[in-house]
């Protein structure tokens, strides 16, 4: 293997491990979002909504 095909190759390897590490780490620290009680509180319609309102 000549001398730029291991530079290219290296280059690959460094970039997608460092994406891969970058996304990785962004998903793991970033703080759930909350979610709904239920489906039914977040419809517009008002004939959708629950009668207990």
């Amino acid at each position: 293997m000549n001398t730029s095909a291991l530079i290219v190759m290296l280059t690959t390897i460094l970039l997608v491990t460092s994406l891969m590490l970058y996304f990785f780490l962004k998903v793991i620290t970033t703080p759930p979002k909350p979610e709904p009680d239920s489906y039914t509180e977040n419809d517009d319609e008002p004939d959708r909504q629950s009668p207990s309102r």
